[in-house]
């Protein structure tokens, strides 16, 4: 009986072992949470689920044409961003990311994320996003994206 016993809690605590590691969280799984997350708030356009993703003084760029053909880098806040979000209808942004890469160093990521932009169901455009994130005490928050963009003419 007590050969038995012993047989069922060893083989309780393999399998302990193997469900503990198997829903483990790994960093990378935590980066990619934060990014899918705030992509998740710009469909929904739930500019308060985008916020929660970045650190405060976060800032974000990007390549835009200018009339004549021309390139500029613009800059942008979160609160920017959200408002323009804000003033989409619920569902009206699907980012559609592929994450590529991940560079990790103790408390600091880089990572990079090819886009198809959807905008009321129509392809709008496409890029790469390129973000930099840090681990502020036990989370991952979004420091800086810049992005580049091409209008849907001009991607593959």
């Amino acid at each position: 009986m007590l050969t038995q016993l012993k047989k069922v809690f060893f083989t309780l605590l393999i399998v302990a072992a193997f469900t503990s590691t198997s829903t483990a969280q790994t960093a990378a799984d935590s980066i990619k949470a934060v990014i899918n997350k705030t992509f998740e708030g710009m469909k929904e356009g739930d500019t308060v689920k985008i916020k929660e993703c970045f650190t405060d003084g976060a800032f974000l760029q990007t390549f835009k044409r200018t009339k004549d053909g021309g390139l500029n880098l613009t800059n942008e806040t979160v609160s920017d961003f959200c408002k323009a979000i804000a003033s989409l209808p619920k569902g009206a942004a699907d980012e559609q990311i592929f994450f590529e890469q991940i560079k990790m160093d103790g408390r600091m990521a880089a990572v990079w994320t090819p886009f198809k932009l959807y905008i009321n169901g129509k392809f709008y455009s496409c890029g790469v996003n390129s973000f930099q994130l840090v681990k502020l005490d036990k989370e991952w928050k979004i420091q800086y994206i810049i992005d580049t963009r091409k209008a849907a003419a001009q991607c593959n």
